[in-house]
């Protein structure tokens, strides 16, 4: 061989070696905002509030100052940026650096490789890139359940199997990978669809109907987490004015946005459900409800001395928590709207992560009660205890 040959080759290959990573930054720009809009639409089908989200996202890079009892705008976009640029990155890893093995798979492959590929960059970032290294920021695992970063991962990955039509492969590729193709870009305009017809809906004062198997179990529920996040709402703002350690004083904004946008999605829900105004709970449902606070003990809260009103808020701030995760554990085991299921494993993985947060754990620490905090049933754990 030549040394003209081998210089062909050598140029040959950095031609294709650049065809893969321009595709990829290409392809990085679409699924990362692709995966933004389906986030954006979807949250409250499943009972997140976007903004909150975003807002805790935005606590990676930007750290406590992004949390305020209401989102902003400027959390707001340094959640989307950050989300944006870790989708675009990861598929920069797939087809860049990847690319020498995963530049020539069909759509077909792409497509069986998205889901465990979701699965796996998800995986990475709730269990070590976030929590532990390199951004060493706990409140993202503790706040939100793997689930939510795996669906958003896989929102973005299922635009992985358009890689060899970006990189002008497509062409030369066999008749039934091109029909493949244009089934899936028919199913990934309909997942954009779908949340997006609900949330137009929604906006327009409309819910998809209430589907489940025990009406009145759900209609307590959401009465009781409503009275019981306005308490949480009410307590976490004298912290927001009065604690001392200022990373407590930004977790209980943080309790204060996302209490106040669960309940926000609540009343949403009952509007859209059902044909009757949300009734306010009675004293003696109050007095039976796990976790609230007597007006002495909020009273205590409100003149605890200087020195030591973070600790009084730790102690009442963890027994209210505990309520809530007890209302969610009962909710769990039942039979209402799965929606309704949905947040209310949303809201026990939170409430027992603040738990953890107030408390100052970090690390792989955070990580194994991460972990627990998504699996754990908290009746299941008293009876064993007992």
């Amino acid at each position: 061989m030549t040394a003209q040959e081998i210089s062909g080759l050598a140029q040959r290959g950095y031609l294709t070696n650049w065809s893969n990573w321009r595709a990829a930054i290409v392809l990085g720009l679409i699924s990362s905002s692709y995966s933004t809009v389906i986030s954006q639409l979807a949250a409250a089908q499943v009972g997140r509030d976007a903004a909150v989200d975003w807002m805790s996202v935005a606590a990676i890079p930007g750290r406590v100052a992004m949390l305020q009892t209401e989102p902003t705008w400027i959390s707001i976009a340094v959640g989307i940026g950050f989300h944006q640029w870790a989708d675009f990155s990861w598929a920069l890893v797939f087809f860049g650096l990847l690319g020498r093995w995963t530049a020539g798979f069909s759509p077909r492959a792409l497509a069986v490789i998205a889901v465990p590929w979701a699965a796996l960059t998800s995986a990475l970032e709730w269990l070590l890139l976030v929590p532990v290294f390199p951004f060493a920021q706990p409140i993202f695992t503790l706040q939100q359940p793997y689930w939510i970063g795996f669906l958003v991962h896989t929102s973005s990955a299922i635009i992985y199997p358009f890689f060899p039509w970006i990189r002008g492969t497509q062409s030369k590729a066999a008749t039934g990978n091109s029909i493949f193709l244009r089934w899936w870009a028919v199913g990934v305009l309909l997942a954009i669809a779908v949340p997006g017809g609900a949330a137009l809906a929604r906006s327009a004062g409309y819910e998809l109907p209430w589907f489940g198997t025990d009406v009145a179990s759900d209609k307590n529920y959401m009465r009781h987490m409503r009275t019981h996040h306005e308490q949480g709402v009410e307590i976490a703002g004298i912290a927001v004015q009065r604690a001392q350690d200022p990373h407590l004083r930004a977790l209980a904004r943080l309790m204060v946005a996302s209490q106040a946008g669960e309940n926000r999605v609540l009343q949403s829900w009952w509007q859209g459900w059902f044909d009757e105004p949300m009734a306010l709970c009675s004293a003696a449902e109050r007095a039976e409800m796990p976790g609230l606070l007597s007006p002495e003990q909020i009273g205590r809260l409100k003149i605890a001395e200087t020195h030591s009103f973070d600790a009084v808020f730790v102690e009442l701030m963890t027994f209210h928590h505990a309520g809530a995760v007890a209302m969610a554990d009962k909710e769990l085991r039942g039979s209402g709207d799965l929606r309704l299921r949905l947040m209310a494993h949303s809201i026990r993985h939170e409430q027992q992560g603040e738990i953890a947060l107030m408390n100052g754990v970090a690390g792989f620490a955070a990580v194994a009660q991460a972990v627990q905090n998504m699996l754990w049933d908290g009746a299941n754990h008293e009876r064993r205890e007992k």
